[in-house]
């Protein structure tokens, strides 16, 4: 009996959610079908079957979170086979893992046929507790942490408190489970917001002279295949700004008690999709022109909202831009993309009558909000960081020789 656990996909990630099961117990698979389609650090991931042979078990519920080196599959291959630590996801190197090993004293084979994630098995041997005569409460009679210590007499709870029932809802209401995309975003700005001290500096730039180029480099996009936005200009807008603070583009290493300065232009671009916000990267966006910018933009927003990220789209970023311009209001106080020391945001850009050289006229304004770790950078700091974006906007010379 072969059993399939959750590989280890990669860039530190601990657990994923079973989005959708390909197949069901009873079903023949051959080697390389996809079995399951897995979400992980807001990227989706295909787990192809290691075996030909037949489903005899599925151990994880669709909208269930699992860990890595977790067993969500049992497939019957014909084979004696020792349980194998994971097997190869789609686009992703994956080293195996060690099966855990059976508490002391119990047969090996008996506690292989328990239910019940490493971390819980070697609980149950640190309290002495037999897994194999443990009554898991959880899913297909899963054994919990709580379980081992009830059993161990130190359960606080019973069994039946141990599954959580679902509220009942009332005739005008709509319960809609927090899973999925919109389950990782959840976790990711309330660990953002717990974790930084966040602060948002707000300017206003004048736009005019980029919308003016904007205006003249349309055409030489269009020839290119590419669809020139507002967003890539503000990219290149920006980078000079990164390098001249540096703290700007930057994490704190808490453990370590340092900032970590980034020698790499990373730009982070919030996207909104029907399932929620994810945030592709633009990397070494500092050694590209504003074509191959807006370009590689175009690209990771289609992949973005048809699901097909992979983990490389979306880590490594050393600072983010989130544009609402397109969807309106006066400004906004983005959260920080954790661990990053910053966030711009960047606005709808409108006429107002501006004074200059004492004279009102007509100019195209945006607001400019910027959420920063005071951790990292002081107010003074994130104001002039702001300025120096700016002043890039408002300088076609200086804004020309960015883009270029």
């Amino acid at each position: 009996m072969f059993q399939l656990k959750l590989p280890d996909i990669g860039e530190g990630i601990a657990e994923g959610e079973i989005l959708k099961w390909m197949v069901k117990e009873g079903d023949k698979v051959s080697e390389e079908q996809p079995l399951v389609e897995v979400m992980t650090d807001k990227v989706n991931v295909q787990i192809p079957s290691p075996r030909t042979g037949t489903v005899t078990r599925i151990l994880a519920k669709e909208g269930e979170s699992v860990k890595v080196g977790q067993v969500i599959l049992e497939i019957d291959s014909g084979a004696d086979e020792q349980p194998v630590g994971s097997t190869q996801a789609s686009s992703a190197s994956t080293p195996s893992t060690v099966a855990s090993q059976p508490s002391q004293g119990q047969p090996a084979a008996a506690a292989e046929g328990v239910l019940a994630t490493p971390a819980t098995r070697k609980l149950a041997r640190e309290m002495g507790v037999d897994v194999t005569k443990v009554r898991g409460s959880g899913s297909m009679g899963r054994i919990s942490d709580e379980d081992v210590k009830k059993a161990a007499g130190q359960g606080r709870t019973t069994m039946a408190a141990a599954t959580p029932t679902r509220p009942a809802g009332k005739p005008n209401e709509e319960r809609v489970p927090v899973r999925g995309l919109r389950k990782i975003v959840a976790e990711r700005m309330t660990k953002s917001i717990h974790t930084t001290a966040q602060v948002t500096h707000v300017d206003e730039a004048d736009m005019t002279e980029l919308v003016l180029l904007r205006e003249a480099f349309k055409g030489s996009a269009e020839k290119r295949g590419v669809k020139l936005t507002f967003l890539p200009l503000m990219m290149k807008a920006v980078v000079p700004a990164l390098k001249e603070f540096p703290y700007v583009n930057a994490s704190l290493d808490e453990e370590a008690g340092e900032i970590v300065l980034k020698k790499s232009y990373n730009i982070g671009i919030a996207t909104d999709t029907e399932s929620g916000l994810v945030v592709p990267v633009v990397k070494d966006a500092d050694k590209k022109d504003v074509f191959e910018i807006a370009a590689e933009i175009q690209q990771l927003a289609a992949k973005a909202r048809s699901g097909q990220l992979t983990l490389d789209d979306v880590h490594g970023s050393t600072f983010t831009i989130t544009n609402q311009g397109s969807v309106g209001g006066l400004f906004a106080t983005p959260i920080i993309n954790y661990p990053e020391a910053a966030i711009l945001g960047t606005h709808k850009i409108s006429k107002r009558p501006v004074v200059r050289e004492g004279k009102i006229e007509v100019r195209d304004v945006m607001y400019l909000s910027l959420s920063f770790d005071h951790r990292i950078l002081d107010g003074a700091y994130a104001a002039r960081f702001v300025n120096r974006v700016i002043s890039v906007i408002q300088d076609p010379k200086l804004l020309l020789a960015e883009i270029l």
